[in-house]
C-alpha cells in the first residue's frame, strides 16, 4: 500500500497542537462536570500522546468504523472514557456533540466506560482493568494469523496496528501480565501500547503498591520498550510511535511520563483522578491552559477542521485499500473468494452436512465427543481456531491438521495459551471481536473462575467466542474437590447473554456445537464430562435435535398399555444426570408411576422458546417436578415450584473415583427413585 494510507508527517505547528490537545482537555473537563461523575484526570494527562496518535499514526476511516482493515484503538483504562469519546466526536465519527454532553446519563452513547455495542468507534468495552491490555492482544494475533493465511508479496490484505493505552492499574492486574508473557512469546510486532505513567491511583502515589521497573518487566517478556520523560513533548511521542513501529518482531510498550489532571488546581495527585472536579476548579483549569473559562464544550475553529482531516483521510485509505483488494482478487482468485466469505460473517453454505451423526457411536466422554465435531468442522469452517489453557490433549480441542500458532506458523489454528487463564478468555474476546475468525478456549469447568471478567464482558459486548469447560463434575474423579465444579453451572448461567449449554452425550454435544457457531453475536459455554457417558438411543426415545430448543421432552410417560399419558412426575435432567434420569423412569414406570424425563442442556435457550411451547414441555398442572444434576441447587427452584425437589449438590465433592463419588453423593438410581416417591406422597 501507498504510504498515503496512513497519516503523514507534517511540519509541526505548535500553537495548532496545543489548541487541539487542550480542545480534547476541555471536552472531557466539561462533560465529566456536566454529569458530575467521571473520571477527568487520565483525558487531561493523556491528551498529547493520544493526540499524537490519532492525528499522526492512526489509519481509520469515521464514515466506516468497521473498515476492516483500520489500525484498532483500544482505551484499556477504560474509566478515562472521555478521551476517546472526544477523540471520536473531533475526527468526525457518529457522536454529536450532545451525546458528549448526556455524559454517563440514561440512553446516551457516552457510558462511563466505553462499550463497543453502544457507541460507534469503540472497538471493545473496557473499564475493568487489565482486560483491555488483553484483548488488544488477541486482536493482534487475530490479525496475525489472517495475514499469515492471506497477504501475498506487494498485496498485504491485512496490514494494521493494535494500539492502545494502559494506565499503572491495567499493568497490576494478573490478567495483563499473563497476556504480556503471550504476546512477548508470541512476536507481535503489531502491537504497540502507550503506557500513561503517571504514577498515581485511586489511594495516593504507586509506590504504596507498585514500585518494580515496569519497562525492565516487559523487556523480559520480549517487549521492546521506549520510555518518554515528558507527557507533553510531542515531538517526544511521535519519535517512539515511529520506533516501536520499526520494531517488527515484538510488541511494544512506550511508556509516557504524564501528569494526571493535567492543568488542575489537584493536579499529579489523587484527588485528579476521579470525580467531578467543581465548578470553580474547571474555571481555574480553563485559566491554566488559556481557556475562556466561561466556555462549556468551546470547539476552536481551526481545532475542529484539523481534527476532521481524519474524515478525507479516512475515505482515500479505504478506497486505496479496495483498490489494493481488487488487485488481489484478480491475481489471487481463489484466496480473494476465500478472503470475501471469510470476512463476510457468513457461515459456509452446508456446514452443517459435516457434523458427525455419531451413528455407531459407543459411551464415551462428552469432551471426546466435542474433539469429534471440532474436527469434524475444522475442514468446512476455515474460521474456527483454537485451543486451551495447557490441557489440549485433555479437553479434546486440538484440531488435528491445524498446526499449533506460533511466531513463525501464524498461519496455525491450534492456539496454546499456556497455563493462562485469565488471558484466554480475554484475548479470545479480541480475536473474535478482529473480525472473520470464530475463536474457541478449552480449560476445566473449575477454572472458569479465573475467566470470569472475559466471558461477561464478551456477553456485554456480544461476541462469538466458545469456551470448552470440561470435568464438569464431581465425576472427574479422584482430583478431588479443589478440581470438582459445584457453584460454577449456576455462576455461569447468571450471567445474561450467555448460553450455557451441558449435553447428555454426543448426540447433544453435536447440537451444542451446532448452536454455538450459530449464535455470531454472543458468547456460548459447553459444559463437557470427564467421564464416559451412555449414547442414549435415538430411536428409543425423542431426538437431540430437540436440544435446539433448550430443553425438550427426551422421554415420554407411559400407561399401562404403553402409549403416552399425561405425566405424574417430571424429571429435569442436564449433562451425565440425563441418563440416571432415565434409568430412574424406568424403575418408577414400572411401579405404575408415569415418569416424563425433560433434557434441559440449556436454560437460557428454553427461556427464550415461546410461551407455549415452555408449556408444552413442563406443563404447569404437572406441580410434581424432580431436578437431576451434579451442580449447585440454586436457580433449579425456577423449573421445580415449590412443589419441587432437586437432586443437586450444595456442598464440596471428595476425592475418590467418579463413579464412586457420584454414588455417594447422591446421584445413583435408588436415591433419585427414593427422592421422586417422597414427591409424589409414596
Amino acid at each position: 500500500m501507498s504510504a498515503s494510507t496512513r497519516p503523514t508527517a507534517t511540519p509541526p505547528d505548535p500553537q495548532l497542537d496545543q489548541l487541539c490537545i487542550n480542545t480534547i482537555r476541555t471536552l472531557s473537563l466539561d462533560a465529566v462536570q456536566r454529569a458530575e461523575s467521571g473520571h477527568p484526570g487520565l483525558p487531561l494527562g493523556a491528551a498529547p500522546m493520544a493526540y499524537v496518535l490519532w492525528t499522526r499514526f492512526l489509519r481509520h476511516n469515521p464514515r466506516n468504523p468497521k473498515w476492516q482493515n483500520r489500525d484498532r484503538f483500544l482505551l484499556s483504562a477504560g474509566h478515562g472514557s472521555m478521551l476517546v469519546y472526544s477523540l471520536l466526536h473531533l475526527t468526525g465519527y457518529d457522536l454529536p456533540l450532545e451525546e458528549l454532553k448526556k455524559f454517563r446519563q440514561w440512553g446516551s452513547k457516552t457510558a462511563g466506560h466505553p462499550e463497543n455495542v453502544l457507541t460507534p468507534g469503540v472497538e471493545i468495552t473496557t473499564g475493568p482493568l487489565g482486560q483491555g491490555f488483553a484483548n488488544g492482544v488477541g486482536m493482534a494475533m487475530g490479525a496475525a494469523h489472517l495475514a499469515a493465511k492471506f497477504n501475498r508479496d506487494g498485496l498485504p490484505l491485512i496490514d494494521h496496528y493494535v494500539y492502545s493505552i494502559v494506565s499503572d492499574g491495567d499493568l497490576m492486574e494478573g490478567v495483563a501480565s499473563e497476556a504480556a508473557s503471550l504476546a512477548g512469546h508470541l512476536k507481535l510486532g503489531k502491537l504497540i501500547y502507550l503506557y500513561d505513567d503517571n504514577r498515581v491511583t485511586i489511594e495516593g502515589f504507586t509506590s504504596l503498591a507498585f514500585t518494580e521497573d515496569v519497562p525492565k518487566r516487559f523487556e523480559s517478556y520480549g517487549w521492546h520498550t521506549v520510555t518518554v520523560e515528558d507527557g507533553n513533548d510531542l515531538e517526544a511521542i511521535e519519535r517512539a510511535i515511529r520506533e516501536a513501529q520499526a520494531e517488527t518482531t515484538r510488541p511494544s510498550l512506550v511508556s509516557v511520563k504524564t501528569v494526571i489532571g493535567y492543568g488542575m488546581p489537584a493536579a499529579g495527585t489523587r484527588k485528579a483522578h476521579s470525580d467531578a472536579p467543581g465548578a470553580e476548579a474547571v474555571k481555574e483549569t480553563k485559566r491554566a491552559l488559556g481557556w475562556p473559562e466561561d466556555a462549556e464544550f468551546h470547539l476552536p475553529e481551526d481545532a475542529l477542521a484539523h481534527f476532521r482531516m481524519a474524515v478525507e483521510r479516512g475515505a482515500r485509505a479505504e478506497q486505496e485499500w479496495d483498490a489494493l483488494v481488487a488487485r488481489y482478487a484478480e491475481a489471487h482468485a481463489d484466496e480473494g473468494r476465500a478472503w470475501r466469505d471469510l470476512m463476510s460473517g457468513d457461515l459456509p453454505a452446508g456446514w452443517e452436512d459435516k457434523l458427525p451423526t455419531f451413528a455407531d457411536a459407543k459411551p464415551s466422554a462428552t469432551r471426546v465427543a466435542s474433539g469429534e465435531v471440532i474436527n469434524a468442522l475444522a475442514g468446512a469452517l476455515p474460521a474456527l481456531i483454537g485451543g486451551s489453557a495447557d490441557l489440549g490433549v485433555s479437553n479434546n480441542t486440538d484440531i488435528k491438521e491445524g498446526g499449533s500458532f506460533q511466531p513463525a506458523s501464524y498461519d496455525g489454528r491450534i492456539l496454546h495459551f499456556g497455563v493462562r487463564e485469565h488471558a484466554m478468555g480475554a484475548t479470545l474476546t479480541g480475536i473474535s471481536l478482529n473480525g472473520g475468525l470464530i475463536p474457541y478456549g478449552g480449560t476445566f469447568l473449575t477454572f472458569s473462575d479465573y475467566m470470569k471478567p472475559a466471558i461477561r464482558l464478551a456477553a456485554l459486548s456480544e461476541v462469538q467466542v466458545i469456551y470448552v469447560f470440561t470435568h464438569d463434575s464431581v465425576g472427574l474423579g479422584e482430583d478431588g474437590p479443589t478440581h470438582q465444579p459445584v457453584e460454577h453451572l449456576a455462576g455461569l448461567r447468571a450471567i445474561p447473554n450467555l448460553y450455557v449449554i451441558r449435553p447428555a452425550d454426543p448426540h447433544e454435544t453435536r447440537e451444542a456445537w451446532r448452536i454455538a457457531i450459530e449464535r455470531r453475536h454472543a458468547p456460548t459455554a459447553l459444559i463437557l464430562t470427564r467421564q464416559k457417558v451412555p449414547v442414549i438411543d435415538q430411536k428409543l426415545y425423542n431426538p437431540a435435535a430437540g436440544a435446539r430448543r433448550g430443553a425438550y421432552i427426551l422421554a415420554e410417560a407411559t400407561g399401562d398399555e404403553g402409549q403416552s399419558a399425561t405425566p405424574q412426575l417430571i424429571i429435569i435432567a442436564t449433562g451425565s444426570e440425563v441418563s440416571l434420569a432415565l434409568a430412574a423412569r424406568e424403575e418408577l414406570q414400572q411401579e405404575g408411576t408415569g415418569v416424563r424425563v425433560v433434557s434441559m442442556p440449556c436454560c437460557e435457550l428454553f427461556d427464550a422458546q415461546e410461551a407455549s411451547y415452555r408449556e408444552e414441555v413442563l406443563p404447569q398442572k404437572v406441580m410434581a417436578r424432580l431436578a437431576v444434576e451434579a451442580g449447585a441447587s440454586l436457580g433449579w427452584a425456577r423449573y421445580t415450584g415449590l412443589a419441587g425437589d432437586c437432586v443437586c449438590l450444595d456442598r464440596f465433592g471428595a476425592s475418590a473415583p467418579g463413579d464412586v463419588a457420584l454414588k455417594n453423593l447422591g446421584f445413583n438410581v435408588e436415591n433419585v427413585v427414593a427422592r421422586a416417591r417422597a414427591l409424589l406422597g409414596k
